[in-house]
């Protein structure tokens, strides 16, 4: 392959994923300036003083109800008067949308104009007053967003206000209040039955419901039967809808059980009776009064049998589809035509300055030290070849992350989440790259060398063909940056992770673009590596360090996984004995015999035990406890596992709580752990403080982590929050310093 070749098909990748992606966005993914108003007012209704929060959306973009759904966060509100935080009695919220967002995840929610309506205290008469609300808003894209008013209350009334974007009339008001869903006794024609799953699945659960006598009624097929209110430890996940041919209608909503996640966890009882009853409260969308009503129902147990009779049942039904997914997407289409042009660009420059800092971070230095080494070596060659070499070492950076983009692709399209490092979750992936690395390091020293497929040596000093290795060297450089995260690629990879499949495509692109940005440069310029010193007998002791650091990196991965299976003793006797035989084959090879039959019987047995090892059903380790959870508070600090009711626990009591989102392959969490976490001053500033610690361990696959994360910004580790004394979340970024911590906590 030319160099021409090549140069021609790095510049039509990019050319076509960065077009596609930034004609795709000036459509589709246009971020206004100001996608939520917000205002505070006063409403005196029926003898009864309220105070509004009212909010305006951006066009086609929406908030979330109490329950957000598969994704999002609900609206959040604080009040202060006279400086001291005081709960107020909220009425119900606004009847909620149905949204069926990108990646087919469902919501629940609200745009246009609303407001959440509470009840005025008798004591709060004349007052200063500030309101804060937080929220969520969503289009293509999921931003956070706040607003805050304050100003003087007289007569139990907002008299003057300051911060306010939207204002709304007495009459909209009270319009919007007479709307509001009222509470109904439970209705004669809906029959529930909560149910165990069938099949083998844990802590799974099945609400059956079925509507007759509808007086030939059709359903509002824009809104659920019924709406779920949260309620721990019961997560509810789906509405599906079916009709018979007398025109009454079926439904069934799957419910996981997360008593498990729970302090202290409440386990799904055996015999289907609950200790205590569990009352679960609804929107209903009544067809025969086109209204939407606020019903309940307590259960005291859940039917063991149940399940199975009404699966075989909706086999004879018909399914109801709503085709909301398809109005949703039109609306976008049309909405998309008046939008302003996308900072997509924005995005691409921050992941292309992301990518090009992943080069100096310590997951990549052994594989770019190792290319340096290529470029030492070659240095002699003319200016072509050097380009060559380098084009090679791009477009297997750009390859891989292509691939990347590509399984992050499929995976949204399955409904699962991933972040930056998912790979690294994976045991099978993490046991190849120990076996890979542990080749490269034998052939740094010299044990061996590879053969390109045009018959010419890699690894050798003799080489003058190495493009293969230059190949190689970019896909180890592109997976070994994973567990890496870097200033501007966090912020990139968010938006990348919350966007069309083009974007990430672009992102991704952008981030091996300058990952690979410095061997471009030399590449174009040879010049510039002149400063390098010349090849010589030197560069054979410099090879057999370079195979150390590859040593010292499967080192951290035979840790890493073995933080990831079950049976860890065991497996690792295997491993360990695998690479041993692994490092003889080729010893036996090189200094002992040249005999086939030897060499291909300790290949044999190493590969061998290396897919022993693959086929045994070794799972992801479920044992109680976090591992990295023991190493911490083993450094002297009490650290707990993290978990959202007690992060909200700590804020309700005013306490302090610093938060740590980390994992056992992320090198950037293991950085600002030595620079930062481990010191002297960090334990001064936590005794003096009084700081709770939390820590949240993601080195393996934990949708709570990973679904909280997503929805706080983040798709990776790692990420750092506290929380001060007045109850706020505070987000650090992913490195931290002493001084911002302490700031942030006061």
């Amino acid at each position: 392959m030319s160099k021409y070749t090549l140069l021609f098909t790095i510049i039509t990748l990019l050319n076509i994923s960065f077009s596609s992606a930034a004609s795709s966005s000036f459509k589709e993914e246009t971020i206004p300036t100001t996608p939520v108003m917000f205002t505070a007012s006063s409403l005196e209704h029926q003898n009864s003083n309220y105070i509004v929060l009212s909010y305006k959306n951006h066009p086609h973009w929406h908030t979330y109800w109490k329950n957000p759904g598969d994704a999002g966060l609900p609206l959040k509100f604080e009040f202060e008067f006279d400086g001291k935080k005081v709960e107020l009695e909220s009425l119900e919220w606004p009847t909620p949308k149905k949204y069926i967002e990108e990646g087919d995840m469902l919501a629940f929610g609200y745009e246009g104009e609303y407001s959440v309506f509470f009840k005025t205290p008798e004591d709060i008469q004349n007052t200063k007053y500030n309101i804060k609300s937080n929220w969520l808003v969503c289009k293509h894209i999921c931003i956070p967003g706040k607003g805050e008013v304050s100003g003087e209350m007289k007569a139990s009334k907002i008299a003057t206000i300051v911060g306010n974007t939207h204002e709304v009339s007495p009459d909209k008001l009270a319009t919007r209040l007479e709307n509001l869903p009222k509470n109904a006794e439970f209705p004669s024609q809906l029959d529930i039955v909560l149910a165990k799953a069938m099949g083998q699945e844990e802590n799974k659960l099945v609400l059956y419901y079925n509507l007759t006598e509808l007086e030939n009624k059709n359903i509002d097929l824009k809104k659920n039967i019924l709406t779920p209110f949260p309620h721990e430890p019961f997560n509810f996940i789906r509405e599906k809808l079916f009709k018979d041919k007398k025109g009454s209608y079926y439904a069934k909503y799957s419910i996981e059980w997360d008593g498990e996640y729970m302090e202290p966890e409440i386990p799904l009882p055996a015999d289907g009776v609950f200790k205590t009853p569990y009352t679960l409260k609804f929107l209903y969308a009544n067809p025969l009064t086109g209204k939407t009503e606020v019903i309940s129902k307590a259960f005291h147990s859940f039917s063991l049998t149940a399940a199975e009779r009404f699966e075989k049942f909706t086999e004879l039904l018909s399914p109801v589809e709503t085709n909301l997914r398809e109005s949703s997407k039109q609306s976008l289409e049309t909405a998309s035509s008046s939008d302003d042009e996308s900072s997509i660009f924005t995005y691409l420059f921050l992941a292309f300055i992301g990518g090009l800092i992943l080069n100096f971070m310590p997951c990549v230095l052994p594989v770019i030290s190792i290319k340096l080494f290529g470029l030492i070596q070659h240095r002699s060659e003319s200016n072509s070849r050097i380009l060559k070499h380098n084009l090679s070492y791009t477009l297997g950076i750009l390859f891989t992350f292509a691939l990347l983009a590509l399984a992050i692709i499929l995976f949204k399209q399955a409904g699962e989440q991933v972040g930056w490092g998912f790979q690294l979750q994976s045991p099978l992936f993490v046991l190849t790259m120990i076996f890979v690395l542990f080749v490269f390091a034998l052939n740094m020293f010299g044990l061996f060398e590879f053969r390109t497929p045009g018959g010419s040596r890699l690894g050798s000093l003799e080489t003058n063909e190495g493009f293969f290795g230059d190949f190689t060297s970019g896909v180890l450089a592109t997976i070994l940056s994973t567990p890496c995260s870097a200033p501007f690629l966090g912020t990139a990879l968010t938006f990348a992770f919350t966007s069309s499949n083009l974007t990430i495509f672009a992102i991704f692109a952008s981030v091996g673009l300058g990952l690979a940005s410095p061997f471009l440069i030399t590449g174009v310029f040879p010049t510039t590596i002149s400063f390098l010193p010349k090849p010589g007998m030197w560069m054979e002791n410099l090879k057999k360090f370079l195979g150390l650091t590859l040593l010292l990196t499967t080192i951290w991965l035979i840790d890493v996984y073995s933080s990831l299976t079950d049976n860890v003793a065991g497996v690792m006797i295997k491993l360990n004995t695998a690479l041993l035989l692994c490092f003889f084959a080729f010893y036996l090879s090189k200094k002992i015999t040249k005999s086939k039959v030897w060499k291909v019987l300790f290949h044999i047995l190493y590969i061998g035990i290396f897919i022993n090892i693959i086929m045994t059903p070794a799972s992801i380790s479920t044992a109680n406890g976090s591992m990295l959870l023991k190493e911490k508070n083993a450094h002297g600090l009490q650290w707990e596992k993290w978990s959202e009711e007690k992060m909200n626990t700590y804020s309700k009591e005013g306490k302090k709580v610093f938060i740590d989102f980390t994992a056992k392959w992320c090198f950037t969490c293991k950085v600002n752990e030595k620079l930062v976490i481990e010191t002297s001053s960090f334990r001064e500033l936590v005794d003096t403080e009084n700081v709770h610690l939390l820590l949240a361990d993601w080195t393996k696959r934990d949708e709570v982590i990973g679904s909280w994360l997503r929805k706080n910004g983040f798709v990776g580790v790692p990420a750092y929050f506290v929380i001060n004394g007045q109850g706020k979340l505070i987000n650090l970024g992913e490195t931290i310093s002493i001084k911002e911590i302490k700031e942030s906590l006061n």
